[in-house]
């Protein structure tokens, strides 16, 4: 409906005031305009809050018309009003000038409308119909809208949505439904994770900051006691807060066997052989996993009998820690620079490798230790990504992979790989695909890139289902140290550089990269020649460190 001003004559006006007088030259606001309502209208605008209601307005011509106005205001994440959204909806006013000697109007919403979903009619209302027009969702019970409609959004559409009113703001302002959201998005595995994280951020504020990157960094942390002999080519992972080191290839090829632990909540975290019982054969090249909380798995690698196949678990936290073999079905060849990962915090994943006769693997294999007695199982797949060894596989949205890099067959050659491949372990008939990363342009600190092609790079899962990719051996002269960050699960995704302030390491190698508690990444050392240095670790904090200023 129109209300007949010329979309230039609009553009010169400053406020929507004018529509208050029956004729344009007027100077005062129509009698019938009620100044109740204007005054309401100023109100709401002043102390920031929501106003909904009617006010007699005028066509250019004089005719009046129904203005159904509503003004919301906008926050950002602090709480600051940015914007006031102003919706105007038009209709006829089917009432005689003439024969109407008091104000017209309807009843405002004030600040209780965000609690209650009827009108409180003034004496001497309007003679319009009353429209009831309060959004449906708003007359649900706070706990329905919490459990049944606000848990199964992501964090940022939370965040986006407390906009709307200040009773869904409330809402989402409450710590037990942004863990609620958190915990139906990122799973209750990595919620436990961050559960610590929370104690002094809050989960509204780790969700934000996970989401946005704003306060990652990078700093150097200074560890003590050792690790001897020294080593190379060992395989590490975190347990909870504890970094978990296992075998490598010591001097003259000699393939290790011990296990380390690394304890971060200690005052002054040092380095301690642990003694364990049965220790697995050693080796190098091998994968160490973390189950279950506290339980590690390794899988392959070169001994000193050639390459294994076997795997091998551990309790961590049992009194006396022992390595015990798991055997069942038919096992993969056996293999070493291979890739693995766990799903659903009990199900091992390994894929591609290399065997003893230097052939390039591209099998997909699974093994769920959460039976008594666990099987190797093939994943069958109608089309695989090309052979490859020392590449990435990171889990986000729960059973989805996805690979990146590695060193690759491409027709008789061998090439360091920037491609990146998904699949879903959940489907039916689970397949892999190439991802199609386009090209859209950064935001602020992150601009469109794609990654240099390498190996043996580090891959980090996090919690929102981003994944990081940094390090490794690269073609061509790039920095190991850049970052490049790739959310799999947008409809067009695309890899954007992330720039991090602090010193970060000068290279870093996936198998000694280890995440934890969901927002640390542990790089241990870097390496000078054969030597590697496990006293200096180098931190990647993706969100603030609890002892920080909220």
């Amino acid at each position: 409906m129109s209300t007949r001003y010329s979309r230039s004559s609009l553009a010169t006006m400053l406020t929507s005031r004018f529509l208050q007088y029956r004729d344009p030259r007027a100077q005062r606001r129509h009698p019938l305009v009620d100044p109740v309502v204007v005054s309401e209208i100023r109100r709401c605008l002043e102390q920031g809050m929501e106003f909904q209601g009617e006010l007699l307005n005028f066509r250019k011509d004089g005719t009046p018309l129904v203005n159904r106005l509503r003004l919301v205001p906008i926050h950002d994440d602090d709480g600051i009003i940015t914007q006031v959204i102003g919706i105007q909806v038009f209709s006829e006013a089917k009432i005689d000038l003439n024969h109407v000697s008091y104000p017209v109007y309807k009843e405002t919403c004030n600040q209780r409308s965000d609690h209650s979903a009827n009108y409180s009619p003034r004496h001497g209302q309007s003679p319009f119909t009353q429209h009831q027009e309060i959004c449906g969702i708003l007359q649900l019970p706070d706990e329905v809208l919490a459990h049944n409609i606000l848990s199964r959004l992501t964090p940022r559409d939370v965040a986006s949505i407390g906009s709307v009113c200040r009773r869904i703001r409330q809402l989402t302002k409450n710590e037990q439904v942004r863990k609620m959201v958190c915990q139906n998005a990122w799973g209750r595995e990595v919620t436990g994770a961050l559960e610590l994280m929370t104690k002094k951020l809050g989960w509204g504020r780790l969700a934000r900051e996970l989401t946005t990157l704003e306060a990652v960094c990078w700093r150097k942390v200074t560890v003590g006691g050792a690790v001897e002999p020294s080593r190379c080519n060992f395989s590490a992972c975190a347990v909870g807060n504890r970094l978990v080191l296992f075998g490598g290839e010591g001097v003259n090829m000699q393939p290790m066997d011990d296990t380390f632990v690394l304890n971060l909540d200690a005052a002054n975290p040092e380095w301690q052989r642990i003694s364990v019982k049965s220790s697995p054969p050693g080796r190098w090249g091998h994968t160490l996993s973390c189950l279950n909380g506290s339980w590690l798995v390794v899988f392959g690698g070169c001994g000193r009998q050639g390459l294994l196949n076997d795997v091998f678990v551990l309790d961590l936290d049992a009194k006396q820690p022992t390595w015990k073999e798991v055997s069942g079905g038919t096992p993969p060849l056996p293999r070493s620079w291979h890739s693995s990962c766990t799903i659903e915090g009990s199900k091992l994943v390994i894929s591609g490798g290399c065997t003893d006769a230097g052939v390039l693997l591209s099998d997909t294999y699974l093994l769920d230790l959460t039976i008594d007695k666990p099987i190797w199982r093939e994943i069958p797949t109608s089309w695989a990504p090309p052979s490859r060894l020392g590449h990435s596989l990171s889990v986000y949205g729960r059973t989805k992979i996805l690979m990146f890099g590695g060193l690759a067959n491409s027709g008789h050659v061998r090439l360091r790989s920037g491609e990146a491949y998904t699949i879903d372990l959940e489907d039916e008939e689970p397949q892999w695909r190439q991802l199609e990363c386009s090209a859209l342009t950064g935001i602020g600190s992150q601009s469109s890139v794609v990654p240099p092609p390498r190996l043996d790079h580090v891959a980090v899962s996090m919690p929102c289902g981003r994944i990081i990719i940094f390090g490794g051996s690269i073609a061509g002269l790039h920095s190991p140290s850049q970052l490049f960050l790739l959310d799999p699960a947008e409809e067009k995704p695309s890899w954007r550089i992330l720039n991090v302030p602090g010193q970060p390491p000068k290279l870093a190698w996936g198998h000694s990269t280890c995440v934890v508690g969901g927002t640390r990444v542990l790089v241990l050392g870097g390496h000078a020649g054969e030597e590697w240095i496990l006293n200096e670790l180098h931190e990647l904090c993706l969100a603030s460190k609890q002892d920080s200023e909220p």
